[in-house]
């Protein structure tokens, strides 16, 4: 594992994170490149046997790296989390909160439990954790890291993902709220948005080919890499370490989305037309109006789909 470069503005050393949900996928490549600029980091799965290895590969590269089994979403697993990372490394400077799953359904379809588990491990377990990490960065009093994990479905909204585009909407909210909270304390906080060649990409059928011949390592398109902003989760990972090292001080309450070769600023949510009405509207006056003023232009929602070039 390559370390950070002599005066980098990325070098982490001396530093500790916790990523959730970091035994495989894009976890995992946010704390491998955590390792490789320099932090100690803390992974985090479900799964013993996974987190384990997720942090042997990290050691076996020459990263600095411990394991803990838990499932995020309690504030008792968010405080044991918190806690390895100062019993092993004395502090924690960088929280990840990537954990998540998946319970995919339509609407009159979706159950309590499908709902709730999802909201849980995402929405609840990223302000578990974080919480958690913000009561220890101002105990220590010198800042730190709160990186979310977003995603598109939160910013646009998703066919089918009533639960996880909710959480990840209130994770860009919490991301807003809590900038402005910890501001004071020198603690930032920005939400990644990524896409990646993952579990749950894979089954879109208009990526599918071309995620199976990047596994038998072909290279993907550049419609795919840049007009889609689509690649693999170590084409993400970049976006952890600068946003976790002093190159980014300043840069707080941000969604910033990344894939394949693109990076990109998400909009706030804002007022985008605005129309009047002396002495104030009434359903009368706002019907009349509306496809003329507010509602003459408006807004798309869900991810678009993937433009194709013909063959």
């Amino acid at each position: 594992m390559s370390g950070p470069t002599a005066h980098s503005p990325v070098d982490l050393t001396g530093k500790v994170a916790v990523v959730t949900g970091s035994g495989r996928g894009l976890g995992l490549a946010y704390a491998s490149a955590l390792a490789a600029a320099g932090a100690s980091v803390v992974v985090n799965d479900l799964d013993e046997a996974v987190a384990e290895q997720a942090a042997k590969s990290i050691t076996e590269a020459g990263g600095r790296a411990v394991a803990e089994a838990v499932a995020v979403g309690t504030t008792e697993a968010a405080d044991r989390l918190v806690a390895r990372a100062v019993e092993e490394f004395g502090r924690l400077d960088v929280m990840v909160t990537n954990a998540g799953i998946l319970r995919d359904r339509v609407l009159w379809k979706m159950t309590d439990e499908d709902f709730d588990a999802v909201v849980t491990t995402h929405l609840k377990g990223t302000f578990t954790c974080a919480r958690a990490a913000a009561v220890r960065m101002r105990e220590q009093g010198e800042g730190g890291r709160l990186i979310l994990v977003g995603s598109p479905a939160g910013q646009r909204g998703n066919f089918g993902q009533t639960n996880y585009a909710a959480a990840k909407a209130g994770i860009a909210a919490m991301t807003r709220t809590w900038s402005m909270e910890l501001a004071r304390a020198g603690v930032t906080v920005n939400a990644i948005v990524p896409v990646a060649a993952t579990a749950m990409t894979e089954t879109i059928p208009a990526f599918a080919p071309y995620i199976e011949a990047m596994r038998r390592g072909e290279p993907l398109p550049d419609f795919l890499r840049k007009g889609e902003g689509f690649g693999t989760a170590e084409d993400c990972a970049a976006l952890v370490p600068f946003l976790a090292s002093d190159a980014a001080k300043d840069v707080t309450g941000q969604c910033v989305g990344i894939g394949g070769d693109r990076l990109a600023l998400w909009s706030h949510p804002q007022e985008v037309s605005v129309a009047y009405a002396d002495g104030g509207w009434r359903p009368e006056t706002i019907a009349a109006a509306w496809h003329t003023s507010v509602g003459r232009e408006p807004q798309s929602v869900g991810i678009p789909a993937p433009v194709i070039p013909e063959a």
